[in-house]
């Protein structure tokens, strides 16, 4: 089948929920004009949100191109396995509003260095925020932006750095007008996510049908099952898989997924300091009371749970379909060599006019979002933890949110710079994981102990923060081809002995006047809370059983 681009009737689609998103932005920024002019408020929307915005909104803010291209694409290269990201978030998301939440609130944190600055001392924070940002403009915003244009330019025809402009300016939009605007807004994203996400899983079980002669979605799945079996495993044994490398050889999925680590080990460093010790996420709960922040995480993960259908179903589908004549040219580059992350676009740009426009709609709504949260995580640090404690330290609310907005701007004017310097890539989701995962030990190490360990003192976590990225590092350029799960597993251990043993050493240890008070009642859940926990918890087994 042949690229067909966007029809009038998906124009017209598309426009819609453009015109809808805005408008209601729009009215969501007016009602709640006057209360504006308070840093809290703009970057958290302090109370406002409900626990289903909050849900949505994590998940709106976290289901972006690289899970609609780069996970559809590993579906592609290595199948259900994939899928781990999504279900394991599930159950770390529960971690986080029972042990995590509580914490937060308590203790009145609207950043994460903040909480840095409160537990350690103000140097941690420093160190963290820098971290922080440069990993969320150079890794997140940039990959997301060049994710989510090599999609539209295959869909619409468009070229690659007009795309790339032209939803930046669209997040800009939503994003100036403060995290009620974006939580908001969020809610309509995520339905057009699902919708138009779903509408493509359909099309492309209903094209494997098709293809073995008997149509229908349940006969699709089915097929699937059958023709690529090797897809279905969700933890992978060494050797058991070889997946494209991106350079026409191939590599061992072992290698980027090693079996049992995704249930057992380095998966939770992973989940927990993304969901639980970022500020990209954890910003959607950290205005609300907790049993409110609690039911929208809840929410939110009984929708990742949804996710893989959305996101994962589809590459294996295209796997199936190429190993069977079809994409046979359409899934290489210049270069002749297989690109998985090439999957979802080309389905996408087989749906029939007006679905592909909603389809279109729901790419780039997850685009978006995730674009717009970004970049309003990247101006509350850089606004309450840098301007305000560094630059400026007798800046008045209304100054803050200028600050904010002009960080925005420029955030997203680097992310459009360093987008197109990402082409070529094998996997951006892996990359993504990767050099996330290059930082993410070290915080996890501060943030834990930080919890859970009164006697963990500034000076630990100081030296374990400026000990993080070289440890990493080290892993990666000598670990001799070590998966990265393992090196940020080992990197986690090293640096939680680093905190411990300098911690010791410390005469503040023994009695920290910074150390938390940590009362278990803290920990105590309301029965509904309780009751969907044990559902999820219950489904996730299940799963895992059925596909190990």
């Amino acid at each position: 089948m042949q690229s067909s681009g966007l029809q009038t009737m998906d124009y017209i689609v598309f426009l819609f929920y453009f015109i809808i998103v805005s408008g209601y932005g729009w009215w969501i920024y007016n009602k709640k004009k006057k209360a504006e002019t308070s840093s809290a408020d703009y970057f958290l929307a302090e109370g406002s949100l409900t626990w289903w915005a909050i849900g949505a909104s994590l998940i709106a803010s976290n289901i972006s191109a690289e899970q609609f291209i780069g996970m559809s694409g590993n579906g592609f290269a290595m199948g259900l396995a994939i899928s781990t990201y999504e279900w394991m978030a599930a159950a770390t998301l529960l971690v986080v509003a029972v042990f995590f939440l509580p914490i937060y609130l308590k203790n009145h944190i609207f950043t994460m260095p903040q909480f840095l600055s409160q537990r350690y001392n103000p140097s941690v924070a420093l160190i963290m925020a820098i971290f922080w940002l440069f990993l969320y403009i150079f890794v997140n915003l940039s990959s997301i932006l060049y994710l989510g244009a090599l999609a539209v330019t295959k869909v619409s025809g468009l070229d690659f750095m007009t795309c790339v402009i032209g939803m930046s300016i669209f997040a800009v939009f939503i994003t100036l007008g403060g995290m009620k605007v974006i939580g908001f807004t969020d809610v309509i994203q995520v339905i057009v996510l699902i919708i138009g996400g779903l509408a493509t899983t359909y099309l492309a079980l209903d094209m494997v049908a098709t293809k073995f002669g008997n149509p229908g979605m349940l006969n699709g799945l089915s097929f699937l099952y059958e023709k690529a079996p090797d897809h279905f495993h969700m933890i992978l044994d060494k050797g058991q898989l070889q997946i494209p490398n991106g350079e026409g050889g191939t590599k061992d999925a072992w290698v980027d997924l090693p079996g049992l680590t995704v249930l057992i080990g380095a998966m939770w460093i992973t989940n927990l300091n993304y969901w639980g010790c970022n500020q990209y996420i954890t910003q959607r709960a950290l205005g609300a009371d907790l049993k409110t922040a609690r039911s929208g995480l809840l929410f939110a993960a009984f929708l990742k749970l949804l996710m893989p259908i959305i996101v994962v179903i589809p590459g294996i589908a295209a796997y199936v379909l190429y190993q069977n004549g079809m994409f046979q040219t359409e899934m290489l580059n210049a270069k002749g060599h297989l690109i998985p992350d090439k999957s979802y676009p080309i389905l996408l740009d087989l749906l029939p006019t007006g679905l592909k426009g909603l389809s279109f709609a729901a790419l780039t709504a997850a685009i978006v979002a995730s674009l717009a949260g970004k970049a309003n995580s990247i101006a509350t640090i850089f606004t309450l933890d840098i301007y305000k404690k560094v630059i400026n330290k007798d800046a008045d609310e209304k100054q803050l949110v200028k600050v904010g907005k002009i960080v925005i701007i420029v955030a997203m004017i680097i992310g459009c710079l360093v987008a197109p310097q990402l082409q070529g890539l094998d996997s951006a989701f892996q990359f993504i994981q990767k050099y996330t995962g290059f930082v993410s030990p070290g915080i996890f190490a501060i943030f834990f102990l930080g919890f859970f360990w009164k006697g963990a003192t500034g000076k630990g976590a100081l030296v374990a923060a400026i000990l993080a990225l070289p440890v990493s590092i080290a892993f990666d350029q000598f670990g001799g081809g070590m998966p990265f799960f393992h090196a940020m597993g080992y990197s986690f251990l090293i640096l939680s002995a680093v905190i411990i043993g300098v911690s010791l050493l410390d005469p503040e240890s023994k009695d920290n006047p910074r150390g938390l008070e940590v009362d278990t009642s803290m920990f105590k859940v309301s029965k509904e809370f309780a009751i969907g926990a044990v559902v999820v918890i219950g489904i996730l087994t299940a799963l895992y059983t059925y596909f190990w």
